[in-house]
């Protein structure tokens, strides 16, 4: 296989154009969601992704569920969780921040199917604008990610060199 640049990734690396990507998304704090979700679909665009699906659910608890549905379903080659969670007055936010991460991390340990953590957990709501923006968009980087992750797994499963 060869040693890979561990700069940045090749335009190899963000090749999509044959990978179905699927986009989980929170309702939460709906007007960052939305944000995130164009960064995500932009990049996606610019990666050759074709017609990636696009569900919604309630909030970041509910996002492991539907990414463990999606990935045992074989619905995706990879799958991006968006949504944001702000702090509060009270240890809600360390909890659902928290669990969600840690699902997530399941979902793609126990299924093999990568899943990009895009979910923001800021302290205010003016840090959660500054990471949806369309210069800095967390949406898109966890686009990427699960585009170079999806492409890594299947070179390391011997689909191509």
């Amino acid at each position: 296989m060869g040693e890979r640049s561990a700069e940045k990734p090749t335009a190899r690396d963000l090749d999509a154009g044959d990978l179905r990507i699927a986009v989980v998304v929170s309702r939460y704090n709906l007007d960052i969601s939305r944000r995130l979700l164009a960064g995500a679909l932009e990049a996606l665009e610019r990666m050759s992704a074709t017609d990636p699906d696009v569900v919604w659910v309630p909030g970041a608890l509910e996002l492991p569920v539907a990414a463990l549905t999606l990935a045992e379903g074989g619905q995706a080659d990879a799958i991006v969780a968006l949504g944001c969670v702000v702090n509060g007055e009270t240890a809600h936010f360390q909890y659902v921040a928290g669990e969600c991460a840690a699902g997530l991390m399941h979902v793609q340990m126990d299924t093999g199917v990568p899943v990009a953590f895009g979910v923001l957990t800021t302290f205010d709501r003016d840090q959660a604008l500054a990471r949806s923006g369309p210069k800095h968009n967390k949406g898109a980087e966890a686009a990427e990610t699960a585009v170079e992750m999806a492409n890594l797994v299947r070179r390391l499963q011997g689909g191509s060199d």
